[in-house]
């Protein structure tokens, strides 16, 4: 008798985990469903104007077109090691900093006893 009563149990637990799921389907689906079917979509505009052009942009030349400009890196020149000139080198390195000021120190800790 006591297995039936555990069978009971178990069978009444799994009913009601599979009602609960069901209604947690069911609300999402609903959610999404009002979600979708608002129908008023508002999107920010960063410029209500039509863009404009520069003022007297029409006088003013125009790039000139190079097409042999990729807007790669050229490769026949090899990069260069950035080297101070011979005045910098003969008047040595100033600090970017003044010197910081000295510790101060106080008395050390006695110890307890």
């Amino acid at each position: 008798m006591a297995t039936s009563d555990k069978e009971r149990g178990l069978k009444w637990d799994l009913v009601l985990a599979g009602l609960l799921i069901a209604a947690g389907v069911a609300m999402s689906g609903l959610s999404l469903t009002q979600v979708d079917s608002s129908g008023r979509l508002q999107f920010a505009q960063a410029t209500p104007q039509p863009l404009q052009s520069t003022p007297g942009a029409e006088t003013k030349p125009t790039a000139p077109a190079d097409p042999a400009t990729t807007g790669a890196r050229p490769h026949d020149i090899a990069p260069q090691p950035a080297r101070p000139d011979q005045d910098a080198i003969d008047a040595g390195t100033r600090p970017a900093l003044p010197p910081a000021p000295a510790e101060k120190k106080g008395e050390p800790i006695q110890p307890k006893g």
